[in-house]
């Protein structure tokens, strides 16, 4: 799993964020929850992002974009 998560980012640092949105979609894990509440937050959908971060057991980010994107590709390895 750890490796399609790595692939929703890789898919985002390409400017694609409607596959990396397909990718976390339907995955009920905690790290594709932070995934997708990036992802939310990327659009501007505050409220959304807010519901996916409680989903993934975190605080909403505060930190700069590339700075969480950057954290959460550390987590994920």
């Amino acid at each position: 799993m750890a490796e399609a998560l790595k692939t929703a980012i890789d898919k985002l640092k390409a400017g694609d964020w409607d596959g990396a949105h397909a990718v976390v979609q339907d995955d009920p894990s905690a790290d594709a929850a932070w995934i997708h509440a990036h992802l939310h937050r990327i659009e501007g959908d505050l409220a959304n992002a807010a519901y996916w971060y409680r989903r993934a057991g975190r605080p909403v980010a505060t930190s700069g974009l590339d700075e969480e994107r950057e954290a959460i590709a550390r987590e994920l390895g």
